[in-house]
Protein backbone atom coordinates (compact mmCIF):
# COMPACT_ATOMS: atom_id res chain seq x y z
CA UNK A 1 0.00 0.00 0.00
CA UNK A 2 2.63 2.31 0.81
CA UNK A 3 4.70 1.98 -2.45
CA UNK A 4 1.20 2.43 -4.71
CA UNK A 5 1.13 6.01 -2.25
CA UNK A 6 4.71 6.74 -3.28
CA UNK A 7 4.20 5.68 -6.78
CA UNK A 8 0.81 7.80 -6.86
CA UNK A 9 3.36 11.16 -5.54
CA UNK A 10 5.86 10.41 -7.94
CA UNK A 11 3.09 10.50 -11.19
CA UNK A 12 1.47 13.42 -9.71
CA UNK A 13 5.02 15.39 -9.44
CA UNK A 14 5.60 14.71 -12.77
CA UNK A 15 2.62 15.60 -14.48
CA UNK A 16 2.72 18.87 -12.14
CA UNK A 17 6.39 19.01 -13.90
CA UNK A 18 4.85 18.60 -17.42
CA UNK A 19 3.63 21.97 -17.20
CA UNK A 20 7.19 23.55 -16.79
CA UNK A 21 8.19 22.47 -20.12
CA UNK A 22 8.05 24.70 -22.83
CA UNK A 23 8.90 25.07 -26.61
CA UNK A 24 11.95 26.90 -27.22
CA UNK A 25 11.84 30.37 -28.12
CA UNK A 26 12.83 31.36 -31.66
CA UNK A 27 14.66 34.21 -31.95
CA UNK A 28 15.97 36.06 -35.16
CA UNK A 29 19.54 37.34 -35.54
CA UNK A 30 19.32 39.13 -38.68
CA UNK A 31 17.33 41.21 -41.12
CA UNK A 32 16.39 40.11 -44.13
CA UNK A 33 18.30 42.14 -45.73
CA UNK A 34 21.24 44.15 -45.16
CA UNK A 35 21.91 47.87 -45.77
CA UNK A 36 25.67 46.66 -46.74
CA UNK A 37 24.85 44.17 -49.45
CA UNK A 38 22.71 46.50 -51.29
CA UNK A 39 24.14 47.17 -54.64
CA UNK A 40 23.57 50.79 -55.88
CA UNK A 41 22.82 51.37 -60.00
CA UNK A 42 24.52 54.29 -61.44
CA UNK A 43 23.26 56.07 -64.23
CA UNK A 44 26.15 57.74 -67.15
CA UNK A 45 24.32 61.19 -66.95
CA UNK A 46 26.77 63.30 -68.99
CA UNK A 47 28.35 60.84 -71.54
CA UNK A 48 30.93 59.62 -69.21
CA UNK A 49 32.55 56.35 -70.62
CA UNK A 50 33.08 53.30 -68.35
CA UNK A 51 36.67 53.54 -67.96
CA UNK A 52 35.89 57.27 -66.38
CA UNK A 53 32.63 55.37 -64.48
CA UNK A 54 35.36 52.98 -63.15
CA UNK A 55 37.87 55.73 -62.07
CA UNK A 56 35.37 58.44 -60.40
CA UNK A 57 33.70 54.62 -58.84
CA UNK A 58 36.89 54.11 -57.32
CA UNK A 59 37.81 57.70 -56.28
CA UNK A 60 34.49 57.87 -54.58
CA UNK A 61 34.84 54.41 -52.86
CA UNK A 62 37.88 55.55 -51.57
CA UNK A 63 36.87 58.88 -49.99
CA UNK A 64 34.05 57.52 -48.44
CA UNK A 65 36.17 55.04 -46.97
CA UNK A 66 38.04 57.46 -45.43
CA UNK A 67 34.99 59.97 -43.98
CA UNK A 68 33.15 57.03 -43.07
CA UNK A 69 36.08 54.17 -41.95
CA UNK A 70 33.81 51.47 -43.34
CA UNK A 71 35.08 49.56 -46.20
CA UNK A 72 32.25 46.73 -47.56
CA UNK A 73 35.18 45.27 -49.70
CA UNK A 74 37.21 44.52 -46.45
CA UNK A 75 36.74 40.79 -45.62
CA UNK A 76 35.24 41.91 -41.96
CA UNK A 77 32.30 43.86 -43.33
CA UNK A 78 29.18 42.49 -42.32
CA UNK A 79 28.27 39.31 -44.69
CA UNK A 80 24.47 38.62 -46.26
CA UNK A 81 21.60 36.61 -43.97
CA UNK A 82 23.84 35.20 -41.12
CA UNK A 83 21.15 32.91 -39.30
CA UNK A 84 23.02 30.92 -36.10
CA UNK A 85 20.96 27.81 -34.65
CA UNK A 86 22.43 26.52 -31.86
CA UNK A 87 20.72 23.14 -30.09
CA UNK A 88 19.74 23.80 -26.77
CA UNK A 89 17.25 22.35 -24.02
CA UNK A 90 13.84 23.66 -24.32
CA UNK A 91 12.61 25.97 -21.17
CA UNK A 92 11.87 24.61 -18.36
CA UNK A 93 13.33 21.02 -18.85
CA UNK A 94 16.20 21.85 -16.36
CA UNK A 95 13.14 22.20 -13.73
CA UNK A 96 11.68 18.96 -15.03
CA UNK A 97 15.29 16.92 -15.04
CA UNK A 98 16.18 18.37 -11.45
CA UNK A 99 12.89 17.20 -9.96
CA UNK A 100 12.99 14.03 -10.88
CA UNK A 101 16.81 13.67 -9.84
CA UNK A 102 15.76 15.34 -6.71
CA UNK A 103 13.16 13.30 -5.91
CA UNK A 104 15.15 9.92 -6.23
CA UNK A 105 18.14 11.64 -4.28
CA UNK A 106 15.25 12.89 -1.85
CA UNK A 107 13.72 9.06 -1.43
CA UNK A 108 17.33 7.37 -1.20
CA UNK A 109 18.54 9.58 1.82
CA UNK A 110 15.08 9.78 3.64
CA UNK A 111 15.17 5.84 3.89
CA UNK A 112 12.66 3.37 5.02
CA UNK A 113 11.47 5.42 7.92
CA UNK A 114 10.05 8.56 5.45
CA UNK A 115 10.54 8.09 1.78
CA UNK A 116 7.27 10.26 1.04
CA UNK A 117 9.27 13.49 2.71
CA UNK A 118 12.49 12.46 0.63
CA UNK A 119 10.92 12.34 -2.37
CA UNK A 120 8.99 15.32 -1.99
CA UNK A 121 11.53 18.02 -0.38
CA UNK A 122 14.35 16.46 -2.67
CA UNK A 123 11.71 16.78 -5.90
CA UNK A 124 10.83 20.43 -4.67
CA UNK A 125 14.95 21.38 -4.17
CA UNK A 126 16.15 19.85 -7.25
CA UNK A 127 13.29 21.72 -9.41
CA UNK A 128 14.54 24.37 -7.89
CA UNK A 129 18.03 23.71 -8.76
CA UNK A 130 16.79 23.10 -12.29
CA UNK A 131 14.50 26.36 -12.49
CA UNK A 132 17.63 28.24 -11.85
CA UNK A 133 19.46 26.80 -14.65
CA UNK A 134 17.41 27.23 -17.19
CA UNK A 135 16.88 30.86 -16.42
CA UNK A 136 20.90 31.34 -16.45
CA UNK A 137 20.68 29.73 -19.42
CA UNK A 138 17.96 31.71 -21.29
CA UNK A 139 19.71 34.87 -19.50
CA UNK A 140 22.62 34.03 -21.48
CA UNK A 141 21.29 33.83 -24.50
CA UNK A 142 19.15 37.08 -23.92
CA UNK A 143 22.58 38.61 -23.58
CA UNK A 144 24.20 37.17 -26.86
CA UNK A 145 21.62 38.35 -28.55
CA UNK A 146 21.53 41.99 -27.71
CA UNK A 147 25.31 41.75 -28.30
CA UNK A 148 24.49 40.65 -32.04
CA UNK A 149 21.76 43.15 -32.29
CA UNK A 150 23.59 46.08 -31.56
CA UNK A 151 27.02 45.00 -33.70
CA UNK A 152 24.82 44.63 -36.48
CA UNK A 153 22.80 47.87 -35.80
CA UNK A 154 26.23 49.42 -35.46
CA UNK A 155 27.17 47.94 -39.01
CA UNK A 156 23.97 48.77 -40.58
CA UNK A 157 24.55 52.43 -39.25
CA UNK A 158 28.21 52.45 -40.74
CA UNK A 159 27.00 50.86 -43.93
CA UNK A 160 24.15 53.62 -44.42
CA UNK A 161 27.11 55.86 -43.94
CA UNK A 162 29.01 55.03 -46.82
CA UNK A 163 26.01 54.13 -49.73
CA UNK A 164 25.09 57.71 -48.40
CA UNK A 165 28.80 59.36 -48.89
CA UNK A 166 29.84 57.28 -51.87
CA UNK A 167 26.50 58.34 -53.87
CA UNK A 168 27.09 61.63 -52.75
CA UNK A 169 30.56 61.72 -53.98
CA UNK A 170 29.48 59.89 -57.53
CA UNK A 171 26.26 62.52 -57.89
CA UNK A 172 29.08 65.68 -57.87
CA UNK A 173 30.67 63.93 -60.48
CA UNK A 174 27.47 64.06 -62.50
CA UNK A 175 26.39 60.96 -62.20
CA UNK A 176 22.68 59.71 -61.26
CA UNK A 177 22.85 57.41 -58.58
CA UNK A 178 19.57 54.98 -57.62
Amino acid sequence: MRSMGQFLVVVGVLALLSGCVTSAPRHYVVPAHSVAQRQAIIYLAQGQSPQQLDKDRYECHLGAVRQTGFDPSRSGSPADVRVLVRPGNPPGSGAAVGALAGAIFGTAIAGPGNPGAGLLLGGLAGAALGASSDAASQAQADAEQRRYSQAHARAEASASSYSRAISACLGARGYTVG
